[in-house]
């Protein structure tokens, strides 16, 4: 008569820790979780089939739509790829601009995960701290080039614009700020009892595992796995800049917050490197008006997003549009990973694995 039974439940799209775009069939066992199936494709556009419709140049605003909360990133990826498929090497001093742009977005990107995750959690204070210095590295940004989320900031050979008069002063002001912000945010969560019964020993996973299920980013590095793009395989100048890629030991939820907040400093020892060492001279170089490149070429790049590997794939025909085009976003390969980590944890839990891995649906479902 004490007989339980298996029951399947939809969590999503509907919900608010999902993003109104994902949907997780759960199979519980009273509240734990004996199963899950994250169910996608509610935000599809078809960005990679569009692409092959549009010259090199007009699919730079469609990767803005790929990771909208780190577009810049995005952006980053595929002119890499399309300037690697036409042998074309950017100014040194567009390099150096691209590794700052991209370490601001990096922080940006991490202080809405962490504004987000600790909201859904139940810590509502942290995401008023954390607006407040995302709210300036926005401006930055919309100083720049003149918007604030979908930024079409880098161009084939190399960047649209230099720095605005006042942009570098305005950016050390935020970055001579920044470490006692970091402060305020673990002062109220790194030891905080609630936080830590809520993080630690929720979604543990090997260093096997990860690299088994294909994580990338944060989500490996947590595992202990020490691997970035940005060090392994360097590309603008990072090998010119002197930084320590943090990992965590256990594999938990905790960890993965702990490696993401020190990922921000060090995207902050990064740009101040880059903006002492910033070269004199243009910011792009010369293109063909009409960009075309040889039948049967093929190119592959890869770039450190704040959420792990982001890499493109090219294939050309010879016309001015690539014939095949392919983004391997981190967000879905950390999503595939989410049954493990959620299984025998129990449904309050779900929330906070969702956090921990950091997806952007339109990323997952491209």
């Amino acid at each position: 008569m004490f007989r339980t039974q298996e029951l399947e439940i939809n969590m999503g799209p509907q919900h608010p820790a999902t993003h109104g775009v994902l949907r997780l069939l759960l199979t519980l066992d009273g509240e734990t979780i004996v199963g899950m199936k994250p169910i996608i494709g509610y935000l599809h556009r078809g960005v990679e089939k569009l692409s092959e419709t549009r010259t090199y140049p007009q699919i730079i605003p469609y990767t803005d739509r790929l990771d909208y909360v780190a577009s810049f990133a995005e952006n980053h990826s595929y002119v890499g790829a399309v300037e690697k498929l036409l042998g074309i090497d950017p100014p040194p001093r567009a390099k150096y601009l691209r590794v700052i742009l991209a370490e601001f977005q990096r922080i940006a990107s991490h202080l809405l995960w962490l504004a987000t995750h600790a909201l859904d959690i139940g810590a509502m204070t942290i995401f008023l701290y954390t607006f407040r210095e995302r709210e300036k590295i926005l401006d930055l940004f919309e100083a720049y080039c003149g918007a604030r989320l979908t930024y079409n900031a880098v161009r084939i050979g190399g960047m649209p614009f230099d720095l605005p008069d006042g942009w570098v002063d305005a950016a050390k002001r935020m970055l001579d700020e920044f470490p006692v912000r970091l402060q305020q945010y673990e002062t109220l969560l790194t030891n905080n009892r609630i936080w830590r019964k809520r993080t630690e020993g929720i979604g543990v996973i090997d260093a096997d595992t990860a690299l088994a299920w294909g994580l990338t980013g944060p989500s490996l590095r947590g595992s202990g796995i020490d691997y970035d793009v940005r060090k392994h395989l360097p590309y603008e100048v990072y090998d010119e800049l002197d930084f320590d890629v943090p990992v965590g030991e256990r594999g938990d939820t905790y960890d993965r917050y702990l490696v993401r907040m020190e990922e921000m400093r060090q995207s902050r020892r990064i740009i101040l490197q880059a903006l002492e060492n910033l070269p004199d001279g243009d910011v792009m170089t010369r293109v063909p008006k009409r960009i075309k490149a040889p039948a049967g070429a093929e190119a592959y790049f890869m770039t450190e997003s704040p959420r792990g590997e982001m890499s493109v794939y090219l294939q050309a025909d010879g016309s001015d549009k690539p014939y095949r085009v392919r983004f391997r976003s981190p967000s879905f390969n950390n999503l595939q990973a989410l049954p493990v980590l959620s299984k025998g944890h129990m449904v309050a839990d779900v929330i906070a694995l969702i956090g921990t891995i950091d997806i952007v649906l339109g990323c997952v479902d491209r």
